[in-house]
């Protein structure tokens, strides 16, 4: 098996391809192992993210005070520190793994000669040729980039070069309130800087559940970001002191520095899809069926190069069952129900569907709402805004959505996923004893809310 890219998906296709006994080549750009997600997507924005909390001392101001700071002036230097020391270890883990599986790394561009072999295009311009039976396409995406804005890197970016800040920005303006935009507008408020965002839709995160999103736009506000609603980028102008963005509306909006969040696009225009019988639509993106097989049967493709749901989770999970049925082992489906996490400040997952969702598809449902100032952990964290939100059957009494906001979300919600995804029902968390104190205990209190109000209706018809 040949992998092209090696990010989550990749490495977990190369490795269960290995352990089944095949024999494996990965290719990547030397300065690239472990992809995207190590370099510039999710590991180094998540680092950065823990980086700015510590520092900020935002999750200890209820407790210590408005005015509390861990460092007074922090720095790009003092937040990138963490981030390399991170991103080297993560990608020594990386080839340690290939090694390991004895799978062979190769140093390079890919790009297909035809539907079993890839040329390989060395740094120093040297090509060899690869064949294998089985191909699997892992190469992610970039951001995408408007043709209009003249990007620089320095003052006009995008995602990617957001890591690359000479220092703090005083002031930002963030162009796309999707889940990276929103991320990287809760870490710059959190450290002071001034951000607007501007979205052409008249929302964001129109995925989650509103009340949750609604408590984000609080908690943002209150770190003094400006939202902009309904309203398009006309232009964005580069200036010695600075950029001024002007919107479709004739609104101008200066600020240090302009950030891009427009959405992704698929690495694919350096492969030579033709020569492989394969085509990727305008964004970059391949087609897949149910197995991640594309037009042509021996050649996979997983991770964000397919397109949503485009998470590193969900990735690693693509390319372990790539390989499988690639190898001919037996697999699971993925299950429908997957977690999403949004690293926001604070942060957001959830499970299942929303209230709008449930009510769009006429499911009667009761809600159960535990709130982390009621919680002794929640107090000792000093975490009073975080909330659990359970939405339950009232007729056969199981999890229909999991919706977390605050401290330690994108583990908490795990554990719904576990009761959700074993077909167990709201009264497991009533009956069951968790640790305390602990935020996992909001369970059983947001189980108790619930099952008390379905008690309240059942009684009335008695």
């Amino acid at each position: 098996m040949i992998v092209i890219g090696s990010g989550p998906g990749g490495q977990k296709a190369a490795i269960a391809a290995a352990k089944l006994g095949r024999r494996v080549a990965v290719i990547d750009r030397p300065d690239m192992v472990g992809g995207v997600s190590i370099h510039t997507g999710t590991i180094p924005s998540k680092t950065l993210r823990e980086a700015v909390l510590y520092l900020s001392g935002i999750g200890q101001r209820d407790l210590y005070g408005q005015s509390y700071r861990l460092k007074e002036d922090i720095t790009v230097a003092d937040l990138t520190a963490r981030t390399e020391h991170v991103v080297s270890r993560e990608v020594d883990v990386i080839r340690s793994q290939l090694s390991r599986n004895h799978i062979s790394l190769f140093a390079g561009i890919g790009r297909f000669v035809d539907d079993h072999t890839v040329a390989l295009v060395e740094a120093n311009g040297n090509e060899k040729r690869l064949s294998a039976d089985h191909i699997v396409i892992a190469t992610g995406t970039r951001p995408a980039r408007p043709e209009s804005v003249a990007f620089d890197g320095r003052t006009i970016m995008d995602s990617d070069n957001v890591l690359n800040l000479e220092q703090v920005p005083r002031s930002m303006v963030i162009v796309g309130a999707g889940v990276i935009g929103m991320e990287y507008a809760s870490m710059f408020a959190a450290l002071g800087s001034k951000i607007t965002v501007v979205e052409k839709r008249a929302g964001m995160l129109d995925f989650c559940d509103v009340e949750v999103i609604e408590s984000l736009k609080y908690h943002l506000r209150d770190l003094a970001v400006t939202f902009r609603f309904g309203e398009t980028v006309a232009a964005v102008e580069s200036h010695a002191r600075g950029t001024l963005t002007v919107l479709e509306s004739g609104k101008k909006i200066p600020a240090d520095a302009v950030m891009y969040s427009a959405g992704r696009q698929g690495l694919t225009d350096e492969l030579d899809l033709g020569k492989a019988g394969l085509s990727a639509d305008p964004r970059g993106r391949i087609t897949v069926d149910e197995h991640y097989r594309t037009e042509v049967p021996h050649i996979y493709a997983v991770g964000d190069v397919i397109g949503f749901p485009a998470l590193a989770a969900t990735s690693m999970e693509q390319g372990r069952t790539a390989a499988y049925h690639a190898c001919g082992e037996p697999v699971n489906r993925m299950h429908d129900q997957q977690p999403i996490g949004i690293y926001t400040i604070p942060e957001i997952s959830f499970i299942g569907r929303t209230e709008d969702q449930l009510t769009e598809d006429r499911v009667p449902f009761e809600v159960g709402i535990s709130r982390y100032r009621e919680l002794a952990r929640g107090q000792i964290i000093g975490d009073s805004h975080g909330m659990l939100k359970l939405l339950v059957s009232p007729e056969d009494r199981k999890l229909l959505g999991v919706h977390c906001f605050g401290t330690g979300a994108t583990e908490l919600i795990h554990i719904g996923q576990s009761v959700m995804g074993c077909g167990g029902t709201v009264d497991y968390l009533v009956d069951a004893v968790f640790n305390y104190p602990t935020l996992a205990e909001s369970y059983k209190v947001a189980a108790l809310d619930a099952t008390n109000k379905i008690r309240q209706i059942d009684r009335l018809r008695d």
